[in-house]
């Protein structure tokens, strides 16, 4: 079995202690790419860097998380101003998960941010046919749904799009996390910290994500739905 697949298919069980039944470690860590675009709102994509940058420290570097555009790498303008250089392109085989973080004014279709994105036919066929498994951060989700890859599957998303999430084929379930598998989805633009705490008790353990929430003295909230 393919590594990657492997890692899609794999869930730690809440309450096992420690790494038992992890699949990520310092020799073989779970490589996340976190996708940068124009008008990507901020929370959105630092609550994901910012956990899975303290698991990989707590870890011994059992998760590796590298920022991507879209296309070429260069500066990004996110939703309130904050200018970021990100230095790689998107390379699906480079990565084991892709987190799509929402952004914009998803009420404005001219946008920038997931509006954009979900307009761009090419970009969206190379998200449908990446072999990653696909999380989405708030309206995120809306860039994986248009892609395709949330039609027929249980899914969240930010509370002013999940009638249109509803519209393109998904099950929308009302929870802060809903992990369908090889597909993760969060709710709301501070979903992301528990996305990302989610991801990290699932690849690397329960231990590790408990040491990243003391240390963000933030506790997780809402349910975590699962199939």
């Amino acid at each position: 079995m393919e590594r990657r697949t492997f890692l899609r298919a794999s869930a730690l069980s809440l309450g096992v202690a420690g790494a038992a039944g992890a699949t990520a470690s310092a020799a073989s860590p779970v490589r996340v790419q976190v996708l940068m675009f124009d008008g990507v709102e901020e929370q959105d994509f630092v609550a994901p860097v910012e956990v899975l940058g303290l698991a990989a420290a707590f870890s011994g570097g059992a998760v590796r998380t590298t920022q991507v555009t879209t296309g070429r790498p260069g500066p990004v303008t996110c939703l309130h101003g904050t200018k970021v250089v990100v230095e790689h392109g998107w390379s699906p085989a480079e990565a084991d998960v892709l987190v799509v973080p929402g952004g914009g004014r998803y009420t404005d279709p001219d946008s920038p941010g997931v509006r954009r994105l979900m307009a761009d036919t090419a970009f969206l066929g190379r998200l449908a046919g990446a072999d990653v498994l696909p999380v989405g951060i708030c309206t995120g989700t809306m860039v994986l749904a248009a892609a395709g890859i949330t039609r027929g599957r249980n899914a969240t998303t930010h509370t002013r799009a999940k009638p249109d999430l509803a519209a393109r084929g998904a099950s929308v379930v009302d929870a802060r996390v809903v992990d369908d598998g090889d597909l993760i989805t969060g709710g709301g633009i501070t979903s992301g910290l528990d996305v990302a705490l989610w991801l990290v008790e699932r690849f690397v353990g329960v231990q590790t994500a408990h040491q990243v929430e003391t240390m963000l003295e933030y506790e997780r909230r809402g349910t975590v739905w699962r199939r």
